[in-house]
């Protein structure tokens, strides 16, 4: 493998004595370390932090993740044995670090936090969940002075999902601002998903090795009349990341709603059933046949078996193409011409799972307004903090506020920054402390 994706940022990395982990062992034990990665258990995944001790968490879905993203390398080292150099033969680590880290920068209230602060960052550079995730792992997380935890740059370009910063991707046509938080309609402020223009110079660092070409490809997208464009392409790292990131959503999030009772068996032999069964594949119509059955028995065995016959089935799926010949494109850099996929059949079969929590899950009334609720702490709270910064941010995030103030710097990120970071648990509380008369004070510490 060449060695010019190994590299970090910072080239002086402390050696410890008799460490003989490889550098992506490395990036895994930094990732798995930080604040960002423990903040992640009281952080919404699809349903509330705090409404059952059943449900999955962002760092239960992390992790869930990472396992996949393991399972889905070995599938596809066993399947191209003559892709081993590329794939990193027996050393994990890297996928399992970036389905770790995945999720580290999406702030509290699920989507609901994300729409919160693009609207608040809608004049200041926007913020998106992925984007936050690089920011952290290149700036924020203190493992180094200036250069977050410091990863290997093919760590970095596997976390990069869009590679194209936010200003390039935002829709022309302007969104009318509503009257008050109250009457933001989310739908209408769903940020373009990237990167961020403030963190151009490390964007720029990561991509360095790339040829000229290479990086022009990589980083087209498709423009869309009054919707935000969309990049096209990604590295294969990546891609199994994001299979691996979409199959915990659409089957293991599904159970979770099972299990709580948010949906009910009728609608699901109804909305997947049905589809399932009208797909041309011998095995999926017999799995079938006893699936609801077995998804909604009260033998929690039956459900167990259930659902890991459906990962299992999405995992040995996943194929390796060549971008060059898939999509006539003409890249150089390996790591970015090859991309895991699931084939046809596979890809209908895990959209109808991934439509169902969408539509039965998400969209329920009740966990919408829970998002909505989440929606208006965060605004409520990127509004009184931004109002008086050296008064109300603790002591380190406003020595980030005053560095930015001085250099010219976009002191609003520094905001979303710290607002992003919190926990749904922590939020709520700094909003009862600031609004309420019965708020809770003196609670513990929290910066970025």
């Amino acid at each position: 493998m060449d060695n010019q994706w190994l590299v970090r940022r910072l080239e002086r990395v402390a050696q410890r004595h008799q460490d003989h982990r490889s550098p992506f062992q490395r990036d895994r034990a930094r990732i798995l370390h930080s604040a960002a990665f423990r903040r992640l258990q009281s952080k919404t995944q699809v349903m509330g932090s705090g409404q059952s001790d059943f449900h999955r968490t962002r760092l239960t879905h992390s992790l869930e993740a990472s396992q996949i993203g393991s399972g889905i390398i070995a599938q596809i080292r066993c399947k191209y044995p003559e892709k081993s150099a590329l794939l990193l033969p027996s050393d994990d680590s890297l996928i399992e670090s970036l389905c770790l880290a995945h999720d580290i920068g999406h702030p509290p209230f699920g989507h609901g936090g994300e729409v919160a602060l693009h609207y608040m960052m809608r004049d200041h550079g926007g913020f998106e969940g992925n984007g936050q995730t690089f920011r952290i792992v290149c700036h924020l997380e203190p493992f180094s002075e200036h250069f977050g935890m410091n990863l290997t740059r093919r760590t970095l370009l596997g976390l990069i999902k869009y590679p194209q910063t936010l200003d390039n991707l935002q829709q022309n046509t302007p969104q009318v601002l509503p009257a008050s938080f109250r009457q933001l309609e989310a739908c209408k402020w769903h940020p373009p998903k990237g990167l961020y223009l403030d963190d151009i110079e490390m964007i720029n660092w990561v991509l360095a090795p790339l040829c000229h070409e290479d990086k022009a490809i990589f980083q087209q997208f498709t423009i869309n009349s009054n919707k935000h464009s969309k990049t096209q392409f990604k590295s294969l790292d990546c891609s199994m990341m994001e299979l691996a990131d979409d199959i915990a959503y659409g089957i293991h999030d599904l159970e979770d709603a099972i299990v709580t009772g948010v949906v009910n068996q009728q609608d699901f032999h109804e909305h997947v059933i049905k589809k399932l069964l009208k797909i041309d594949d011998k095995w999926l119509h017999q799995y079938s046949r006893s699936l609801a059955d077995k998804l909604f028995s009260s033998q929690r065995y039956q459900q167990k078996e259930a659902i890991g016959g459906l990962v299992n089935y999405l995992i040995t799926a996943v194929e390796l193409i060549d971008i060059n010949e898939s999509k006539a494109c003409d890249f150089q850099e390996p790591l970015l011409r090859f991309n895991a996929v699931h084939p046809t059949v596979a890809a209908r079969v895990l959209q109808i799972f991934k439509d169902f929590v969408y539509h039965y899950v998400i969209k329920q009334t009740s966990i919408q307004q829970l998002e909505y609720r989440g929606q208006q702490i965060v605004m409520e709270l990127f509004e009184a903090l931004s109002s008086d910064p050296e008064r109300l941010l603790p002591k380190n995030t406003v020595a980030r506020w005053q560095h930015a103030k001085q250099n010219n710097l976009n002191q609003h990120r520094v905001i979303a920054d710290y607002v992003a970071g919190m926990t749904d648990e922590y939020a709520t509380r700094l909003y009862q402390t600031l609004f309420l008369p019965i708020g809770q004070t003196g609670f513990g510490k929290h910066d970025y």
